[in-house]
């Protein structure tokens, strides 16, 4: 016997408590029953069941064997529809939550819609801080590192925080050389959308002593605060992947002083789960390996 059917073999009898009902799941008498779990027992050198004329109790060493056997068992019966699951096309509807940006994100979608037709995307763009299974979604984009233990995650890439502001602000009002310069400047502030506070620029000392920035308008999405920003508003503090395009074109550009101090991830989060549909396999393994690609 080797050791997957005897493992199989163990786990029935656990689970049906005779060895006639064993063989009956198993296809088996039951006297094949009680001679492949004596050889077990002989192989393994331990007793895993107490036998009597009318119910079979596991020992303490069973109790202990079965626990690690069941989920030797759900892994492989996991990783055989994972499989099976492989080799169909990716194919049904996925909903995907992501943050409100500029530039990084849209092409590589794209990119898998042309790739995947089959999939159909209902993508919802939220800053807020959702809740991935409460509110039904198979896969969101978001920064910050995971803390949900009930959701997987996977990496998309890193950012840093950036002073941002268009040519025309500078041209007009000066570049500020350090952070108490900023308090003669317009500066536009993003509110967190789920408690309605301002994210602090992270400022790096430089000898001014602790600086708050003027407030010349909030925002609680990044998209706003660009198109702000990119029309001469003020100054705003982003983070980098989001004005890809922005500064590319020359709509933005980034301060040199003051300098500010904040670097952060992007992640995939889904809900965990033994096996994963194609559509959802497809999805990551595309979104990871195109999003931050130059």
């Amino acid at each position: 016997m080797d050791k997957m059917s005897g493992i199989e073999l163990f786990a029935q009898v656990a689970r049906q408590g005779s060895l006639v009902a064993a063989g009956r799941q198993l296809g088996l008498s039951a006297s094949a029953v009680g001679k492949g779990l004596a050889r077990l027992e002989q192989r393994l050198g331990a007793r895993l069941v107490h036998r009597s004329t009318r119910r079979l109790a596991l020992t303490t060493e069973g109790s202990q064997y079965l626990a690690r056997c069941l989920r030797i068992l759900d892994e492989a019966e996991a990783a055989e529809r994972e499989l099976q699951q492989g080799l169909a096309a990716p194919s049904g509807r996925l909903k995907v939550g992501l943050p409100h940006e500029s530039g990084l994100l849209t092409p590589p979608l794209a990119d898998f819609m042309r790739r995947y037709p089959q999939v159909a995307l209902d993508l919802d763009y939220s800053d807020r801080l959702v809740d991935v299974i409460g509110e039904g979604f198979d896969v969101v984009v978001r920064g910050g590192e995971p803390a949900d233990s009930r959701l997987a995650a996977r990496r998309l890439g890193g950012y840093r925080m950036r002073l941002l502001a268009s040519p025309g602000y500078l041209a007009e009002h000066g570049e500020p050389a350090t952070a108490r310069d900023l308090l003669r400047h317009r500066c536009l502030h993003y509110r967190l959308p789920h408690s309605g506070k301002l994210l602090p620029w992270p400022l790096l000392p430089d000898g001014d002593g602790e600086v708050s920035p003027p407030i010349s308008a909030s925002c609680n999405t990044g998209e706003a605060l660009i198109a702000l920003a990119a029309r001469g508003m003020g100054i705003a503090c982003l983070p980098d992947f989001t004005v890809r395009r922005e500064l590319a074109a020359g709509t933005l550009v980034q301060l040199a002083r003051p300098q500010v101090e904040r670097s952060g991830n992007l992640y995939l989060l889904w809900p965990a789960a033994p096996a994963m549909p194609p559509r959802l396999r497809a999805f990551i393994d595309h979104m990871a390996a195109h999003a931050f690609a130059e």
